[in-house]
């Protein structure tokens, strides 16, 4: 747990993961912006279950892909203090094989992915590099590192995320804000729940199970705290053994 409280965004911040991460960094006792783009309602659940256990989050509502109007609502944020908690979670996938994927597929995955990590990083980064404190967390994949059939468009947008995580790394190393990644494997959400039955995950993931958002989230935390100050450039697997 972090000792010194921080205000954190958490991109995405209303699905399974994000919503786990937003959880976790409120426990840690930050002031959490929960992010979404359409799901409102669900990001406003999770602000009511954060507050209600007496911690502070707030809802926050913008399309990642829209240079103005992600400019814009940060502008709001920022004109009470700066961000020092990054987490880029928002991501989509829209997967196909490559010969049969439509244009649209790929731009939009690589949009919300390598777009929104430029339009929202960049923004708070000059407000969070005066502090001299700082935390980016960049979610990224397996598929980033090991590819998986029909998912070019995600792995592509993932892995040139992981080259922007240790690229920026260095540009702020000197004024205490740290740039990691994260590359989760199969992690028990609803989203994968009708990709892998019980059989293909034993058979895929050394420790036979799909990992859990909490867990995702306590790595997250990790990197977001004081003692992760020597932690950067990097991207870390949790994939329960996958290689």
């Amino acid at each position: 747990m972090s000792r010194t409280p921080r205000r954190a965004l958490v991109t995405g911040g209303s699905g399974d993961i994000g919503a786990a991460i937003c959880r976790r960094l409120a426990q840690s006792g930050h002031q959490v912006y929960v992010h979404a783009h359409r799901a409102h309602d669900r990001a406003a659940a999770v602000v009511q279950e954060i507050t209600a256990s007496g911690q502070q989050a707030e809802a926050l509502f913008f399309d990642v892909t829209d240079a103005a109007a992600t400019a814009a609502a940060l502008d709001c944020v920022l004109a009470t203090g700066p961000i020092q908690i990054l987490v880029n979670n928002a991501g989509i996938h829209d997967d196909a094989v490559f010969p049969g994927m439509r244009a649209v597929q790929w731009q939009s995955v690589i949009d919300v992915t390598l777009q929104g990590f430029f339009h929202v990083t960049r923004p708070l980064l000059m407000p969070m590099l005066r502090t001299r404190w700082g935390r980016i967390v960049n979610m990224s994949s397996v598929a980033a590192l090991m590819g998986n059939r029909g998912q070019v468009n995600y792995a592509a947008a993932k892995g040139a995320l992981n080259s922007a995580t240790r690229a920026l790394a260095l540009e702020v190393a000197t004024r205490g804000v740290t740039v990691n990644a994260i590359a989760p494997g199969i992690i028990a959400t609803s989203m994968t729940a009708a990709s892998f039955d019980a059989a293909a995950i034993a058979r895929l993931v050394p420790l036979q199970r799909a990992g859990t958002s909490a867990e995702v989230a306590s790595l997250v935390d990790f990197l977001a705290g004081e003692t992760a100050a020597y932690v950067t450039g990097q991207t870390i697997s949790i994939n329960g053994g996958m290689h």
